[in-house]
């Protein structure tokens, strides 16, 4: 059998992890060796078509992760992380996890929405190629800001996207933040805006990450000229901890009354509840407040997040709750 084909790949993996076949059975069934067998239980494998998890629920990742979805009606994917890890090497385990789970959820024809910003790049660098066809990836908010168009740093995130996906990418070409709200809603009346807000409201999966105004890892958007010093003393003032897709958030997840949002061009947690998938992968102690707020507001269905980081927001929202 030389045929290799994800439908013969699929066959051979259906017979050993769900009939619960033996190597040995499969291949006298099917004419071929053991070895070849295992070859292509492998090759399944690493196209991503066979995911093997094992979930203990006694451990604390297990309890976590009830508690994530009792609370917050989220799906949690809780990476282990060795303690005393660099920030970076929590973000990069992070980004792994969330590139694997994406390349799981996509599908031919699908619509993914990215969000810019620090994590959804290096979510980018890992994300695994699948063989699909018909998947546009755009993005969820615009990259411009009053130095730079913004153009290239998005453009190649949505890119890496793209190819992975064998797909074609569609940016929205416009500011973060436009300086005047009746601005963007003349933009948002024209017919150009119109047709990339309609494929934006689309989507079947989006990807994002929550920024921190005061994380450790500084998001993008506190640190790339998207604010100035103003706008940013505004932000503490009104007791903003964070945003997802560049509008802002209070801790308990409000956002529809602070004036920054009637300029920000990025899906706000109403508009991103229509969406089917929606993926949230963060990490960082910094992070928990805003975190906390992004889920009160309802953001996610499902949060990619290490251990460490995942324990300080249960905790901020109920201290003393049991998590072992």
């Amino acid at each position: 059998m030389t045929d290799k084909t994800s439908e013969t790949l699929l066959t051979v993996a259906r017979m050993y992890y769900v009939q619960s076949e033996t190597m040995d059975a499969i291949a006298h069934q099917l004419g071929v060796s053991r070895s070849t067998i295992s070859r292509l239980l492998k090759e399944a494998r690493d196209r991503g078509l066979v995911r093997v998890t094992i979930v203990d629920p006694e451990r604390p990742l297990g309890r976590m992760a009830e508690l994530f979805d009792k609370y917050f009606g989220v799906q949690a994917h809780i990476v282990q992380v060795r303690p005393g890890a660099s920030s970076i090497f929590r973000l990069d385990q992070v980004a792994r996890m969330a590139a694997d789970l994406l390349a799981d959820l996509i599908q031919d024809g699908d619509t993914l929405g990215v969000a810019w910003g620090t994590t959804t790049s290096a979510i980018a660098t890992h994300v695994r190629p699948r063989d699909l066809s018909g998947v546009t990836v755009i993005g969820l908010n615009g990259g411009a800001n009053h130095q730079t168009t913004g153009l290239p740093y998005v453009g190649s995130i949505l890119h890496r996207f793209a190819v992975a996906f064998r797909g074609q990418e569609q940016q929205l070409a416009l500011p973060a933040f436009f300086d005047d709200p009746d601005t963007r809603d003349a933009m948002w009346r024209e017919q150009s805006t119109r047709h990339i807000l309609a494929v934006r409201a689309n989507c079947r999966i989006a990807l994002f990450g929550v920024g921190g105004l005061h994380s450790e890892l500084q998001s993008h958007v506190y640190a790339s000229n998207y604010l100035n010093e103003s706008d940013l003393q505004g932000l503490r003032d009104q007791g903003v901890v964070g945003d997802v897709n560049t509008v802002m958030l209070r801790a308990d997840g409000s956002y529809r009354d602070l004036e920054i949002n009637r300029r920000a061009t990025g899906m706000t947690p109403a508009e991103l509840q229509r969406i089917p998938k929606r993926i949230c992968a963060v990490t960082g102690l910094s992070k928990a407040v805003p975190i906390l707020g992004a889920l009160r507001a309802g953001v996610a269905t499902d949060l990619v997040i290490d251990q460490e980081t995942a324990r300080a927001v249960l905790t901020l929202m109920k201290p003393g709750l049991r998590l072992n």
